[in-house]
């Protein structure tokens, strides 16, 4: 029996140990097998499906493909583990490119029940006055020198010879011998000399010196700001002609543009509060003086004026200024959100910024907006930002030139994917997996041609002459002569005047490209070696198709494309032939590529 207890006992003490050392292992698995789980089917939840042959279809479930009818397959986030439509820069190329941001709109809440308007300051048009010539006649002295200078009434102006009224004054002495006898003569010529703005007293002097004077002075009826000079010394004036335009800034308007949503907050009469960069801790008194009746069917505002005391002069004509109105209460409008011009990049169709999605990190995504008005160099985005948001103002061409290196959504490239500007570019930037297989460019963005003169498209086309020049010495593996070339491209492109681009958005585009194109040619025509060339060809190319796109050289070219240059990636170039002669192979595979487009 005493056998059979310690048999029982040691059966019961292996069992505790078997559930001590096993069972908890067991739990232990089902746990970490529900967390995996757990893990596994939240990575399912957020997992988006692309295609391999079209990188730009993103759908949230697994499927065919809407294009071509291909299973989809998941699409992975990048190495650094960004979503599909951000892109991250390095620190070196922030730091090179001087990119910086502002944070939009007002993050505080303390003008919830204000309407916030932008405007400028403009002269007061009613107290605008023209000093003009009252006779016909030559100025022989003009005692005003410069716009801006101050005049005070009754100062002299400017000296004036005039014939006409030589024969006035002659006729007047003559009826001053006569004015016994025939008086009514002698008055009506008195008269026609006033009529001619001079005075009692000059009159008297000329009667009474009997002497003929041939120069006449004009006086300032009003003081004030001379704000235009409308004649020059020894310019022949005709009566009537103004001379000068003279503004009294004692007061002075402001000019500001209101929505249809805020004109329900503003009336004649109403007191508001002005404030400019200029003196951002003064505040200025206004008072509202009109509200246009008519809408802008464009912008969708109604011009608003407000009459502002000047007396210290401190309000100077252009200055841009904000206002605050207190608004009714228990009613409220959207605040504006406001970027400056160099935030905004054009593509012909759409307006775009660049959103920074990590406060600590750069990383950016791409936002279309809708734009407002735009006062001077700033923009009101009516749809596409929130208040709070951080924006890039300036290097918003380099980030998106960033963007289309790593394969991302961009300006020139909406879908992402493949871009033509798969080379790592000058300024450090990552370069992101484009797809073997993915959709060739996407340039109907760029296809909008912008008008420019005949005289900047032919400065460019020298440029794209020598574009040709290196194109051709890459195909016949000549390292010196396409050496010779990326010199001869930077030489040219110091010869392309921007100021002939008089269009803001071709100013802007062409500021970039030949930013990019220049650094290429650089670093083509400072290396001999080949490989290193070509290289650099690719990212040229990129930009030298863009230029041409959106200017035109005046002569049809091809755009082609070899799938197996830069390691598979693929690049493209452009040609004035349809034969293909590949720039990134030479003679080692000279006929491998197709021609993607025509460029009329």
């Amino acid at each position: 029996m005493k056998k059979y207890i310690i048999y029982i006992a040691i059966l019961i003490i292996g069992l505790v140990l078997g559930y001590v050392f096993f069972g908890r292992s067991v739990e232990g698995s089902a746990n970490t097998k529900n967390v995996s789980d757990m893990t596994e089917n939240s990575t399912l939840k957020n997992q988006m499906w692309t295609c391999s042959m079209h990188p730009q279809i993103m759908q949230p479930e697994p499927g065919d493909c809407p294009i071509c009818g291909m299973d989809l397959i998941p699409a992975e986030t990048g190495a650094d583990g960004l979503a599909m439509n951000e892109i991250k820069m390095s620190d070196n190329a922030m730091a090179l490119a001087n990119i910086q941001t502002t944070v939009v709109g007002n993050v505080s809440e303390t003008d919830n029940n204000t309407l916030s308007l932008s405007g400028k300051i403009m002269a007061n048009e009613e107290a605008n006055a023209v000093q003009a010539s009252y006779f016909e006649g030559r100025i022989e002295k003009l005692n005003v020198n410069f716009t801006g200078e101050e005049v005070r009434k009754g100062q002299l102006l400017a000296t004036i010879y005039a014939p006409t009224l030589v024969a006035a004054q002659q006729e007047l002495l003559t009826a001053a011998s006569m004015k016994a006898s025939q008086p009514a003569l002698y008055k009506a010529v008195r008269n026609k000399l006033k009529l001619w703005k001079l005075s009692e007293s000059q009159i008297n002097q000329i009667e009474s010196s009997g002497k003929v004077r041939e120069n006449f002075p004009i006086y300032a009826t009003v003081s004030g700001t001379v704000s235009q000079k409308m004649a020059e010394e020894g310019d022949y004036v005709k009566q009537g002609q103004p001379i000068l335009k003279v503004s009294d800034l004692g007061t002075v308007w402001a000019m500001f543009d209101a929505y249809e949503n805020q004109i329900s907050q503003l009336k004649e009469g109403q007191k508001i509060k002005v404030t400019t960069n200029a003196y951002p801790n003064k505040e200025f008194e206004a008072t509202v003086s009109f509200i246009d009746p008519t809408l802008n069917t464009k912008s969708r505002t109604v011009a608003v004026r407000a009459t502002l005391n000047n007396k210290e002069d401190l309000l100077k004509p252009g200055m841009f200024v904000s206002a605050k109105v207190q608004m009714s209460k228990g009613t409220s409008t959207q605040s504006q959100i406001t970027v400056p011009a160099t935030a905004v990049l054009w593509t012909g169709s759409r307006s775009l910024v660049y959103v920074k999605t990590n406060p600590n990190e750069p990383i950016f995504e791409m936002r279309q907006v809708t734009l407002g008005t735009k006062n001077g160099n700033v923009y009101t985005i009516l749809e596409g930002l929130n208040n709070g948001e951080e924006v890039v103002t300036n290097g918003t061409f380099t980030v998106d030139a960033a963007a289309q290196l790593q394969g991302k959504k961009s300006m020139m490239n909406t879908s992402g994917g493949k871009t033509m500007t798969g080379h790592e570019g000058h300024l450090g930037m990552q370069e992101g997996s484009t797809g073997e297989n993915a959709d060739k460019a996407n340039h109907s963005e760029m296809k909008e041609r912008i008008t420019v003169s005949g005289k900047f498209q032919n400065q460019l086309k020298q440029v794209f002459k020598d574009y040709i020049l290196l194109k051709d010495a890459l195909v016949n593996d000549n390292a010196k002569n396409a050496q010779q070339a990326g010199k001869q491209i930077s030489q040219s492109l110091t010869k392309v005047d921007m100021k002939l681009l008089s269009d803001e958005k071709a100013h802007n585009h062409w500021m970039t490209i030949q930013m990019e194109i220049k650094a290429s040619a650089n670093a083509i025509g400072n290396s001999s070696e080949i490989a290193t060339q070509r290289g650099h060809f690719k990212h040229l190319s990129a930009h030298m198709i863009s230029s041409v796109q959106l200017f035109g050289v005046d002569q049809e070219v091809y755009i082609e494309f070899c799938p197996m240059a830069d390691n598979n990636k693929g690049a493209y170039w452009i040609s004035l032939e349809k034969e293909i002669r590949n720039p990134y192979y030479g003679e080692a595979m000279l006929t491998c590529g197709e021609v993607t487009e025509t460029i009329q």
